[in-house]
């Protein structure tokens, strides 16, 4: 089903703009498309891409990057044009002029018309971390130990993840035209709850998809066990 949203939204503009995100949860749906593709149903040789975050640091040719991921499981599979493909620069000199930077590509593309999220077990989307407040723009992120502790499982141990990250900001993603978000397991449940019927706060920053005038949510049956 998630596969067909995003083929759907190539089909009605051949020339998207694809907000991508890595994880577990992802990898069927980058398979579907690949079958799709090869089926000949989609065409993504118009489509433009950006990646939702990067750890900092990261070089890009590391197995945990989001570059690595991204080639493996979906870019080198499909026609997608490689002068089309935006991530961020995890191994930057100079962290927020690469968010700025990447944040004017970004505008200057025109925006994302179907952003891919996942959810965090603490609320967090990209890496939009829990707390009082919430930055608009791509910036630098201190990671939250939960969020280093979830992810300790791509590293050889959690003292292999880096404590920084660089991510979109809440504006970005609100501005997309339509956000599909997946969530799988029971070990999301309590915070998919959270999202759907606890307060609209940066706390659980997945919440703030309920302001989002077009958010698909596409979750198994464990995920929405407390629904």
């Amino acid at each position: 089903m998630a596969a067909y949203v995003f083929a759907r939204q190539i089909w009605e503009k051949p020339d998207s703009v694809l907000g991508f995100a890595i994880g577990s949860t992802p990898v069927g749906m980058y398979r579907c498309l690949i079958d799709m593709y090869n089926g000949g149903m989609v065409d993504f040789s118009q489509v433009t891409t950006f990646n939702i975050d990067e750890y900092y640091p990261m070089s890009k040719v590391s197995p945990q990057s989001r570059d690595s991921y991204m080639w493996e499981n979906l870019f080198s599979h499909i026609n997608v044009r490689r002068e089309r493909v935006y991530l961020p620069n995890g191994g930057a000199a100079d962290p927020q002029r690469a968010c700025d930077e990447y944040e004017k590509l970004l505008i200057d593309r025109g925006g994302i018309d179907l952003q891919l999220l996942g959810i965090g077990r603490n609320g967090h989307i990209a890496f939009i971390e829990p707390g009082e407040s919430m930055r608009v723009n791509m910036h630098v992120i201190d990671l939250t130990e939960d969020t280093i502790k979830a992810n300790a499982r791509f590293f050889e141990s959690a003292d292999h993840v880096p404590r920084r990250a660089l991510t979109m900001g809440i504006g970005s993603i609100m501005n997309a035209g339509r956000v599909l978000m997946l969530a799988s397991g029971t070990a999301k449940a309590p915070v998919v709850k959270q999202m759907f019927s606890g307060v609209i706060t940066p706390c659980v920053p997945a919440s703030m998809l309920r302001l989002h005038p077009d958010v698909v949510v596409l979750m198994d049956e464990d995920a929405a066990s407390l629904l």
